[in-house]
C-alpha cells in the first residue's frame, strides 16, 4: 500500500488543486457569505486531523453545523445540528472546497483516504490504521461510495461511533487500499473527474454499507 505522495501526484496536486482553488475563489467568496448572513460566525469549521505519517495538521471547511450543538463526531444526514444551508454544501461536498489549500500546501493530496479527526483516529481498529499513515486526500474512492448517506446506523446500533469505526470504517480502508495499492496518474485523474461530476450533479457512486437497504442509505 503506497504511503507516500509520489512526485507525479505532488505535480498534479499543485497544477489542478491550484488551478482549482484560483476557480473557485468566486464560489468561495459566495458560500463565505452565504454561511455568515444564515448562521453568523464563525464562516469556517476547524478541526485537528489526522496527516501524512500520522502527523496532525488544523483542517478548515466550512462550518455546516450549528456552533451551539453538542453530539457524536460522526455526522449523518440526518443529523439535526446541521443548517439548512449546510445540508446543501455536504450534499455536494462545497463545505470541503477550503480543503484546495491543503491540497497546494502539501497537507492533503487531491485523491486518497478522508483525513480522520484525531479523536476517531486513535480508536480505529489495529488493522485500519496503517491507512491513516497515508497522505488524506481531497476526495478518493470512500469518500465517494460511503458519503453521509451511507453513515445510517443499521437497525439495533444506538452508539453511531462505535457503528463508525467498526463497520463502516473497514469498509471505507478497504476502498481506499484498491487505489492506494495501485495510485497510477490516470487513476488518480479518473477519482477527480468523478468528483466533479458529483458536484455538478452529474454522478453518484454512494452505495449502502451490507444490510442496509438503498433506501434507507
Amino acid at each position: 500500500m503506497a504511503m507516500r505522495v509520489g512526485p507525479g501526484r505532488r505535480l498534479l496536486d499543485l497544477e489542478i488543486g491550484g488551478l482549482l482553488l484560483i476557480v473557485a475563489l468566486p464560489l468561495l467568496l459566495v458560500v463565505a457569505v452565504l454561511v455568515l448572513v444564515t448562521s453568523g460566525r464563525p464562516v469556517f469549521f476547524r478541526q485537528v486531523r489526522v496527516g501524512e505519517n500520522g502527523r496532525l495538521f488544523n483542517l478548515y471547511k466550512f462550518r455546516t453545523m450549528r456552533t451551539v450543538a453538542s453530539g457524536p463526531e460522526v455526522t449523518a444526514a440526518t443529523d439535526a445540528r446541521i443548517t439548512p444551508i449546510g445540508a446543501i454544501l455536504r450534499r455536494t461536498a462545497i463545505d470541503e472546497l477550503p480543503q484546495l489549500w491543503h491540497v497546494v500546501r502539501g497537507q492533503m493530496t487531491l485523491v486518497g483516504p478522508r483525513p480522520e479527526s484525531a479523536a476517531l483516529a486513535a480508536r480505529y481498529p489495529d488493522e485500519c490504521r496503517p491507512v491513516l499513515l497515508a497522505r488524506p486526500g481531497l476526495t478518493g474512492p470512500a469518500q465517494l461510495r460511503y458519503r453521509e448517506r451511507s453513515a445510517v446506523p443499521l437497525e439495533g446500533w444506538t452508539d453511531v461511533e462505535r457503528w463508525y469505526l467498526e463497520v463502516l470504517v473497514p469498509l471505507r480502508v478497504a476502498a481506499d487500499r484498491e487505489y492506494l495499492d495501485r495510485p497510477t496518474i490516470r487513476r488518480t485523474l479518473y477519482y477527480v473527474l468523478v468528483t466533479g461530476l458529483f458536484v455538478a450533479g452529474l454522478a453518484d457512486l454512494q452505495q449502502p454499507v451490507p444490510g442496509q437497504t438503498a433506501s434507507s442509505a
